[in-house]
């Protein structure tokens, strides 16, 4: 604006001036007065195209049914596209390694994960990002308990069941996870820990393809997010042994935390938000906090949330980042205490 105000104070002769000369100074003017609302600044016109949310995992996992729940919302509230992209891979690093490299413009942005943006700090010598430098924090989406299920042909029906199965088996029992480092394998390490249970993981990409395998009896067990569980629990096609947050979930109150089941304060739940690439302006990060948090206070979300077996989290931008660095420092203490080597 200054710029301009001073090309207005240069053409002031000119504009007094007749004829043709005069005419294309007030042209050019009237051209350059039109700039700024056209070209938008740090955030001005945000969004004018298609926004990209990166899921770094596979379809069908709990975080990902929640993105697109919430991208559907979304897009129809900013009046743009809101496209879920699953980039998998490396426990979730590949997907969020894209983000942390992307224009920070607000067009590319990340569904954060315990496991990418926490525990992987723990897991890994080198990381190609840092969880803590790298990200901008949004907003939180959405808690959900993860719960211990397997097959029915397995037989069990209890925690008790099953680790005396694992321990009469000679090669143990085989479970699922959605990735070496996930939060479905670190839970299933913490059970082990706490029931002496003889288990060996078979990592697949991602929580779709583990419970596949789960509902096809290719594997044993599984710590599922309670979304991508739930259809198969109400279905009969897997046994539900118990939730692992401290408290039971609304979504399925009938079943029981492994708390209850014998294990007295354990606690590995899943959680998702939104985060984009370090530097996004702060006015597109409050316009995203804002619709965000407008669409999980909807009873409608609320009632669809509830449906898949996940709770809506609510948050300022600046709260979201705390969490984000308190978990990296509690993963951090858990991966130590369980005496996991970092890869």
């Amino acid at each position: 604006m200054r710029r301009l105000h001073k090309l207005i104070c240069a053409a002031q002769p000119v504009l007094r001036s007749t004829g043709i000369a005069r005419r294309i100074a007030v042209a050019l003017l009237g051209a350059l007065a039109l700039l700024p609302a056209a070209a938008p600044g740090r955030g001005a016109g945000y969004p004018d195209r298609p926004i990209h949310i990166i899921v770094p995992f596979e379809p069908g996992g709990g975080g990902d049914i929640i993105v697109r729940l919430v991208g559907q919302e979304l897009s129809q509230r900013l009046a743009v596209p809101v496209v879920v992209e699953n980039r998998t891979g490396a426990s979730g690093n590949i997907g969020t390694d894209v983000v942390a490299h992307a224009a920070a413009d607000g067009y590319t942005l990340l569904m954060a994960n315990v496991a990418p943006m926490a525990i992987n700090a723990a897991l890994y010598r080198q990381l190609p990002y840092d969880p803590a430098k790298d990200f901008t924090a949004i907003a939180p989406l959405a808690v959900f308990a993860n719960i211990l299920v397997v097959p029915p042909s397995l037989g069990v029906h209890d925690v008790k069941a099953l680790v005396a199965l694992s321990k009469n088996r000679p090669a143990g029992l085989n479970y699922a996870s959605a990735g070496a480092g996930s939060i479905t394998n670190l839970a299933a390490v913490m059970f082990g820990l706490a029931t002496g249970a003889n288990m060996v993981q078979v990592p697949f990409r991602g929580g779709g393809p583990a419970i596949a395998a789960l509902v096809g009896s290719h594997v044993d067990l599984y710590f599922s997010s309670l979304p991508a569980a739930l259809p198969y629990i109400k279905s009969g096609q897997l046994v539900a042994l118990g939730v692992t947050s401290g408290e039971r979930s609304a979504s399925a109150p009938e079943i029981p935390t492994l708390a209850q089941s014998g294990l007295p304060g354990f606690d590995a739940v899943t959680w998702i938000g939104l985060v984009g690439p370090a530097g996004l302006p702060g006015e597109i990060v409050a316009r995203l906090n804002t619709g965000v948090n407008e669409i999980l206070r909807t009873p409608a979300m609320q009632d669809r949330m509830l449906q898949v077996g996940a709770e809506p989290s609510f948050g300022s931008a600046d709260g979201y980042a705390a969490y984000i660095r308190s978990e990296i420092t509690r993963w951090a203490e858990i991966v130590r205490a369980a005496h996991i080597p970092p890869q």
